[in-house]
């Protein structure tokens, strides 16, 4: 540690019986050996707190590592998400749109049939052949506007066909004959 070889260290212990005297020598040598041992435990105190704090600041690391990671995670989850909802959402907004305005032009032909009607009524026209020409035009105009209406709706499956079943909801075979036309 301090590079002291054996013959220095003699000479050092041959100078300290000189100088301290042989009474006084024992104790001061254990005194010494006791500061000794403070010092080291001080020493191994130091070295520990220094890795402790080494091995709080790794961890610090890690944590800062770990919210990190769970902030870009949680980013884009969120991002996306919106770009879900709207990839969705635009879909249904058009349909809300069309689904307006097929409201909207059912009702300017509601309009247009009423106005068409009072005209008729109050002989504005005055004859029936324009009458029936107005009727024609009103009736293909809610034709065409019911057929864009279907067309937009899915098709939906025919219904099963019931089961034959007697009057409790028992189905009846009917391909062998009851047990009273057997006997007969």
């Amino acid at each position: 540690m301090f590079d002291i070889s054996f013959t220095e260290l003699l000479l050092v212990g041959v100078v300290a019986l000189v100088v301290i005297g042989p009474e006084r020598l024992p104790k001061v040598a254990r005194t010494v050996g006791h500061l000794l041992g403070r010092a080291q435990r001080y020493v191994s105190d130091v070295k520990s707190d220094i890795q402790r704090e080494v091995e709080l600041e790794d961890l610090r690391k890690m944590k800062e590592e770990m919210e990190s990671a769970a902030q870009s995670i949680h980013s884009s989850f969120r991002d996306t998400s919106d770009s879900i909802r709207e990839q969705v959402e635009e879909p249904l907004n058009q349909m809300r749109d069309e689904i307006d305005s097929a409201k909207a032009s059912l009702s300017d032909l509601g309009a247009d049939k009423r106005s068409n009607t009072q005209r008729v009524e109050s002989g504005s026209e005055g004859t029936s052949a324009d009458a029936a020409r107005l009727t024609a035009q009103d009736s293909s105009l809610t034709a065409s506007s019911a057929s864009r209406t279907a067309e937009k709706q899915p098709e939906k499956p025919a219904p099963k066909a019931a089961p034959n079943t007697a009057q409790e909801g028992v189905p009846v075979d009917i391909s062998r004959p009851k047990e009273s036309e057997q006997k007969s």
